[in-house]
C-alpha cells in the first residue's frame, strides 16, 4: 500500500490537470473527464501496480506486453543511474561501452548469424528502419525495382509514417490516406478464421504460405523487397500459425530473393517461451526487430538486427546506411537492456513463460468450456488471446456498437484487473514472473466477467 502523501484535493487536481493538458494514447479526454480523470499509478512490484489512491491492480498485459521482467526491478534502475553518472550521452561519431556490450550480447543470443545491431528508440522505429534497410539493400545490389513490402492482414507493426500502412487498411489509418506505395497484403494464418477454409492449423498454414508465393509471382519477384510478419500475431489475438508455415515462408523468400523480416517487438525476450519466437520453428530471418521486452520497458529502446549477409552490403564509405536518430543507442537505455536480459536469463523467466503460459492456456480453455461466447483460445507462452463471438456456430463477431466490451471492462475493473477487452476479444500478456495463484485469480475473474456480460446481454 502506497503511503498517502497526496491528499484527496491534490489527487482531484492532478486528475483534472490530466484531462485538461494530457493527450493520452487511445483515450477520449471527454469520457476520461466524465470518469473523473485517468487512473494515475505511482508504485509497482512484480505484476501489480498501485494507483495514487492506494488501490492495487494486477496488470494482466504487462504494460503493452512489454514489462517482461516485471515491475520493481531496482537493479535495472541502479544500472541506469550508474551509467548516467558516468556518461549520460555520447559525442557525435563515438559510442559507449554498454552499447557495444549489448550489441555483442544480442549477437550471442539471436538465432543464426543475426549479428549486426542498429539501435533506435522504439518498435515503430525498429520496423521502419528494417523496411529502409531492406529497400536500400536491394538498391545497393542493383535491384532498384524492389520496393514492395508484403505484410499480413490484421497485423500491427507500428505507428510511424511507413509502418502504419503495414497490415492493411482500417479506421486507424483513414485519417492519413493515401497509403504508402508498395504495400501488399497477405492472409493471416489464423486457423480459427482461415481465409482459405483450411480445416486444421497445418492445412491453413500451408494454404496461407502458398498464397504469399502467389502474391510474389503476381507482382513480380523483381518488385518485392521484403516480407514482414510477427512470428505470433499479437494484433490478431495471439494467432499461432501451424507448424509448416514459417519453414515454408523462409524457403519462399529464399527462392525469390525477398528479405524476411521477423517483427519480434512483442514476441521477443521470452514472451512466447523461447528467447525469440522464431526459435519455435528453427528459422533465421534476414532482419529481426526487437523492442519492449529488451528493457522490460524501463526505458525506451529498440534494435533492428541484420544478418551478416544483409549488413555486408552496407560496408564501405559509399554504401553507408544513411540514418541518424538522436536517441538511438542511448547508453542508459543500453545499460538497462543488458541488466534486464541478465535478469531474464538468470531467473529462468523464459522457462517460467513456457510453464505458466501452458498452465494459463489450459485454465482459459476450462473457462471457454463454460462460455459459448468464447470462440477460440490460443497463444504461445505468455502471449495469449480469447476470441469472442456472438454465435459460436457461425463464428459471427459482435458488432462495433455492441456493449460487450464495455461490460467486460467494467467487470475487470471491479476485480482489480488492468485488462481491456474489445468487441473482438481479449489479449493477455502479463510479466513473465507471474505465478500460478495469480493466473488462477485472473482466470476466475475473467470467468465471472463473462458470466456478467452474458447475463446483461441475455446471451445465456
Amino acid at each position: 500500500m502506497v503511503e498517502k502523501e497526496i491528499n484527496d484535493r491534490d489527487i482531484t487536481e492532478l486528475r483534472s490537470s490530466a484531462v485538461n493538458h494530457l493527450w493520452m494514447h487511445n483515450r477520449d479526454w471527454v469520457k476520461t473527464g466524465e470518469e473523473g480523470g485517468p487512473d494515475i499509478v505511482v508504485e509497482a512490484d512484480g505484476i501489480e501496480v498501485t494507483d495514487i489512491k492506494g488501490r492495487t491492480w494486477i496488470d494482466v498485459n504487462g504494460g503493452y506486453n512489454s514489462v517482461n521482467a516485471g515491475y520493481g526491478r531496482t537493479e535495472i534502475a541502479e544500472s541506469v543511474r550508474n551509467q548516467m553518472l558516468q556518461i549520460p550521452y555520447f559525442p557525435q561519431g563515438t559510442t559507449t561501452a554498454p552499447l557495444v556490450q549489448l550489441a555483442e550480447k544480442l549477437s550471442d543470443i539471436a538465432p543464426g548469424d543475426l549479428t549486426r545491431s542498429w539501435p533506435v528508440s522504439g518498435g515503430s522505429e525498429a520496423n521502419e528502419t528494417a523496411l529502409k534497410i531492406a529497400r536500400s539493400y536491394h538498391k545497393r545490389r542493383g535491384d532498384s525495382g524492389r520496393y514492395k513490402v508484403i505484410s499480413r492482414k490484421g497485423s500491427y507493426h507500428g505507428a510511424t509514417g511507413g509502418v502504419m500502412w503495414l497490415g492493411g487498411s482500417g479506421s486507424v489509418r483513414s485519417d492519413y490516406e493515401p497509403s504508402m506505395p508498395g504495400m501488399v497484403y497477405a492472409p493471416q494464418p489464423n486457423s480459427y478464421r482461415c481465409e482459405f477454409g483450411g480445416e486444421t492449423p497445418d492445412e491453413c498454414a500451408v494454404l496461407c504460405a502458398k498464397s504469399i508465393e502467389d502474391l510474389i509471382l503476381f507482382h513480380g519477384p523483381e518488385t518485392v523487397a521484403a516480407l514482414i510478419a510477427e512470428p505470433v500475431s499479437a494484433s490478431s489475438l495471439a494467432a499461432v500459425p501451424g507448424s509448416p508455415y514459417w519453414p515454408m515462408i523462409r524457403d519462399i523468400c529464399d527462392r525469390y530473393g525477398v528479405l524476411l523480416i521477423a517483427d519480434e517487438v512483442i514476441t521477443g525476450f521470452g514472451r512466447t517461451g523461447q528467447m525469440f519466437a522464431v526459435e519455435h520453428w528453427d528459422i533465421v530471418p534476414d532482419l529481426m526487430t526487437v523492442a519492449k521486452g529488451i528493457t522490460s520497458s524501463y526505458l525506451p529502446f529498440a534494435v533492428s538486427i541484420a544478418t551478416n549477409r544483409v549488413a555486408e552490403v552496407f560496408a564501405g564509405e559509399k554504401n553507408i546506411f544513411r540514418q541518424a536518430l538522436t536517441f538511438g543507442g542511448h547508453p542508459a537505455c543500453a545499460s538497462a537492456a543488458l541488466t534486464n536480459i541478465g535478469i531474464i536469463e538468470s531467473e529462468g523467466l523464459i522457462e517460467n513463460s513456457a510453464k505458466m503460459g501452458a498452465y494459463f492456456l489450459d485454465k482459459l480453455k476450462l473457462v471457454q468450456d463454460r462460455h459459448s461466447i468464447i470462440g477460440d483460445v490460443r497463444g504461445l507462452g505468455l502471449l495469449l488471446g480469447l476470441e469472442i463471438v456472438k454465435n459460436p456456430e457461425t463464428k459471427e463477431s459482435f458488432t462495433d456498437n455492441s456493449d460487450i466490451a464495455e461490460i467486460l471492462n467494467k467487470s475487470f475493473r471491479s476485480h482489480d484487473l488492468i485488462l481491456l477487452a474489445s468487441n473482438k476479444g481479449i489479449s493477455i500478456g502479463p510479466p513473465l514472473c507471474i505465478q500460478k495463484n495469480e493466473v488462477d485469480y485472473i482466470c476466475e475473474s475473467i470467468d465471472k466477467s463473462l458470466t456478467m456480460a452474458e447475463t446483461e446481454l441475455s446471451l445465456t
